[in-house]
């Protein structure tokens, strides 16, 4: 977490997802960038916003309770 920026690397075992969570804690904005084979997990982790703005996701959606295992 940095400056209310939290940012999460997280794994579903049972169905082999990997997504990657963000949330604004100032602005309560948050969003959610699931991961396809071709999509590099650190690279998605640590540049959340650029592949969010490539994707056209909005990033005022809301985010789920977090009920995926994190990887580590």
């Amino acid at each position: 977490e940095t400056d209310g920026l939290e940012v999460e690397l997280l794994w579903d075992e049972r169905n082999n997802l990997v997504r990657v969570a963000v949330l604004d804690a100032k602005t309560g904005d948050s969003f959610e960038l699931v991961l396809s084979d071709c999509d590099n997990a650190l690279d998605v982790f640590h540049h959340p916003y650029a592949y969010a703005a490539h994707r056209g996701v909005d990033y005022g959606v809301p985010t789920r309770e977090h009920d995926f295992a994190v990887a580590a």
